[in-house]
């Protein structure tokens, strides 16, 4: 009687045990709203602690006017909204008053504490000197001038770096008459920086305002 009841055990417990291990495996299936169908933009460095004190890394969103703009900014103010350089030039994008007011803007304090504001007045300025340079635009790009290939968002970043009428002068003379800002960037230089961005998204007009 015993020797049967050890067996029965025995067969009971192989028999649990089998159980767990052989039973149907369910599929789970993974919810529409969950799958990842695309590669997902990250402006990157967020949320990255920089080590180095001095060392600034802009961000990397490619040749897009959004590119374009915040390469431009980060030359130009390293993307800071709130400053002013020693030559009193304000924001993010570094503005003279005398530009903001053909836009229409007279208060500079409160375009230094608007970063709205700031982001409308770049893009308008990028219109008004699209419709400035209109004919240069056409002429020029695809030539190279002192062997730099001319390209529209070059031509925009210097003409935001010197004035339109500058930048006419430049191109009109294949390079022979550049001109310098105060800390010794030429127009040569900022058309060869900011080559190849696309900024057809916006679309020149002769004297915008904010």
């Amino acid at each position: 009687m015993k020797r049967w009841l050890s067996t029965f055990g025995l067969l009971t417990m192989i028999f649990v045990l089998a159980g767990f291990g052989f039973h149907n495996r369910r599929t789970v299936e993974v919810p529409e709203s969950l799958k990842v169908k695309e590669p997902t933009l990250v402006l990157f460095p967020k949320n990255k602690i920089v080590s180095q004190p001095n060392l600034v890394v802009p961000p990397f969103i490619g040749s897009s006017y959004i590119g374009f703009k915040e390469a431009l900014a980060f030359k130009e103010s390293q993307g800071n909204y709130f400053i002013t350089n020693t030559l009193g030039y304000l924001g993010k994008y570094q503005f003279g008053i005398g530009t903001l007011q053909l836009m229409g803007v007279y208060n500079a304090t409160q375009f230094l504490n608007d970063p709205s504001l700031q982001e409308r007045v770049f893009r308008t300025n990028i219109a008004r000197n699209k419709w400035i340079l209109r004919r240069d635009i056409n002429r020029f790009v695809g030539k190279k001038i002192k062997g730099v290939e001319i390209t529209e968002s070059g031509i925009l970043a210097a003409a935001h770096l010197a004035g339109a009428g500058n930048v006419k002068k430049y191109l009109r003379s294949y390079g022979a008459i550049d001109v310098e800002d105060a800390y010794g960037t030429s127009i040569g230089d900022y058309i060869k920086k900011f080559s190849g961005y696309d900024v057809s998204v916006v679309l020149p007009q002769r004297n915008p305002k904010v």
